[in-house]
């Protein structure tokens, strides 16, 4: 088993080090390295991983607010504090970190906390863990979690993503569309056209002949791309039989 991580600490060199010591682990797949807190829940939104590591004391957004954010993750990845703090041990249990590792940090302590992180993603696999996803939205100086599930088409704007919800709220996102598609295709969404990506169950009616192919949901019309019909009909025709 590969994981990939993601490591938040705003000091340059404590991060580049604790990046260089995973590195070592070949056990350690794709490296994401944040300097805040805001900055790692961004990357949490686009990137797929199955641990964090985070130092306490960070601007704005610190590893204890992040770890707060992680708990509402419908798939949350496991936890592991590394800081110089030997004072918030209590806090971080609470918050359900797997570990509590003190800096400097010591290859032969870091490597007991990667165990731990392995033995939990063993036992996520074991208990058939699903993540129905979440995407971190950034407001302002904090950041927003929005539900997938709350998600009923998205737009696409250039190198963004704005996601459309029930409730009429709109969020913009830095993922491409593209990469919406792809990972969240086995959740129902379906690509209708270059700009839009549709949760195929809200989806009321649809008009696939004519000038104007359209999918129908109950607020909006979008315009269904003519390359893409005979891909959207088989979409739905599977979702209709499920």
């Amino acid at each position: 088993m590969i994981i990939d991580v993601l490591v938040a600490d705003d000091e340059p060199p404590a991060l580049a080090e604790l990046v260089a010591l995973l590195e070592a682990d070949a056990r350690i797949g794709a490296i994401h390295a944040a300097s805040t807190g805001a900055e790692a829940l961004r990357m949490l939104s686009s990137e797929a991983v199955e641990a964090v590591f985070l130092d306490i004391h960070m601007p704005g957004v610190d590893g204890f607010d992040l770890a707060r954010a992680l708990g509402r993750f419908a798939q949350r990845p496991a936890l592991v504090f590394v800081t110089a703090d030997d004072a918030g041990a209590v806090t971080a249990f609470d918050l359900d970190a797997l570990d509590y590792v003190l800096k400097p940090v010591r290859p032969e302590r870091l490597r007991r906390a990667i165990d731990r992180v392995f033995a939990d993603a063993r036992a996520k696999e074991a208990a058939g863990d699903v993540d129905t996803g979440t995407v971190a939205v950034p407001v302002g100086q904090s950041v927003r979690l929005v539900r997938r599930a709350d998600v009923r088409w998205v737009k696409a704007e250039g190198d963004y993503s704005r996601l459309w919800t029930e409730a009429g709220d709109t969020h913009l996102v830095r993922i491409p569309i593209s990469e919406l598609e792809e990972r969240w295709e086995a959740a129902g969404f379906v690509r209708i056209h270059r700009s839009y990506l549709v949760q195929a169950d809200a989806i009321t009616g649809v008009r696939l002949t004519g000038p104007l192919p359209v999918v129908e949901l109950p607020e909006v019309e979008l315009p269904v791309s003519r390359r893409l019909i005979p891909a959207v009909r088989s979409r739905l025709v599977k979702v209709d039989s499920r």
